[in-house]
């Protein structure tokens, strides 16, 4: 298992190409980059710098995968970069991005995500799963109907579509489209710190998404309430909540080639989990009550933590100013840790 990083998170200058992207990464001692669109390679899908990407990451021995974009209908509308990319067809932009990237870059693990975080919104308006012009269920079957549009291509091209943990999706219904649409085309890309705020522990989350999990994008996180709501803030790995040593093992058992994507975030983001809230549970049909439990004893766990003077106040880790590198290092060296104590070597084969 290789640890790498997201390629949109990797501290760098917004002028800076994928290729010094890349070279960045490796000077931090990283084995792999995940762009999260091919459109962030190159915004016209430029055959020629695509392969120039993929020739570089050989050179330094870095695993390369690449995303997509949005795979929800009612989130269309959100990037008219890629209807523009079809000439008007959002389909027809999806498909020319599976191409370039494969055929130029020869990526065959891409991301996709069913909708975007919504910043401004208020409350649980911030998740497009509590949308009322298009309630949830709808907007599940819109979004298999369009995997199911994409899955030729896919499949013609021998690539995966890996849908991530976001978090407006419960692993459950991740993995309900992956076996609907077929497990050939579609796989997941395993998000640690976002499953929870759909109410589920991310231990049992990595049991049900392992067996098609192709991707990562790791973080932790802990929980804690802030003016009154009970939420999620993101933690470097190692010094959240996450039981990084269960996670790890199940996800090798079922992938001992695993790239495993360090996603680096601020603390900043307090995002509200309702689990006393009727509004929140009513959309959440799959909630497993062992799992809630296990939510609150980890939020119980972290203060207690704090009570002790071992770790920060929600308040006070939310105001300690950002560093994306060190984000990134201490989350390295805390998956070497754990990957150690596992007897999991480091390496992987694939490209």
């Amino acid at each position: 298992m290789r640890i790498g990083v997201d390629g949109s998170k990797i501290p760098h200058e917004a002028e800076d190409s994928a290729v010094r992207i890349l070279e960045r990464a490796h000077a931090m001692g990283m084995e792999g980059v995940y762009f999260r669109s091919v459109m962030d390679v190159s915004p016209t899908l430029d055959r020629g710098l695509l392969a120039e990407v993929r020739s570089c990451a050989d050179d330094l021995g870095l695993y390369l995968q690449m995303g997509l974009a949005k795979v929800n209908p009612y989130a269309a509308a959100e990037a008219p970069q890629v209807r523009r990319l079809g000439d008007g067809d959002y389909t027809r932009g999806m498909v020319r991005m599976i191409e370039a990237a494969h055929e130029a870059a020869g990526v065959t693990d891409l991301w996709v995500a069913c909708a975007n975080y919504q910043r401004g919104m208020p409350g649980y308006y911030v998740f497009d799963r509590f949308r009322t012009d298009a309630p949830w269920p709808d907007q599940l079957v819109a979004i298999e109907k369009f995997l199911r549009l994409l899955a030729p291509v896919a499949r013609d091209h021998g690539v995966h579509l890996n849908i991530e943990t976001h978090e407006e999706i419960t692993s459950y219904e991740v993995v309900r489209l992956v076996e609907s649409v077929g497990p050939d085309v579609l796989g997941v890309t395993f998000d640690t710190a976002n499953v929870v705020v759909r109410g589920e522990d991310p231990v049992a989350a990595a049991r049900r998404v392992a067996p098609y999990t192709r991707a990562t994008h790791l973080r932790d996180f802990v929980l804690g309430e802030q003016e009154g709501v009970f939420g999620r803030v993101f933690a470097p790995i190692g010094q959240g909540s996450i039981d990084w040593d269960a996670v790890l093992g199940i996800l090798h058992a079922a992938n001992p080639e695993l790239p495993l994507s360090i996603e680096n975030a601020g603390p900043t983001l307090h995002l509200p989990i309702g689990l006393d809230d009727p509004e929140w549970l009513a959309v959440h049909p799959d909630l497993a009550p062992a799992e809630v439990a296990r939510i609150r004893e980890m939020a119980a766990e972290y203060q207690a933590r704090v009570d002790r003077g071992e770790a920060p106040s929600l308040t006070d880790l939310r105001a300690i100013p950002y560093d994306g590198e060190r984000f990134i290092q201490e989350s390295a060296q805390a998956l070497r840790a754990s990957l150690a104590r596992l007897g999991i070597a480091e390496g992987v084969t694939t490209r």
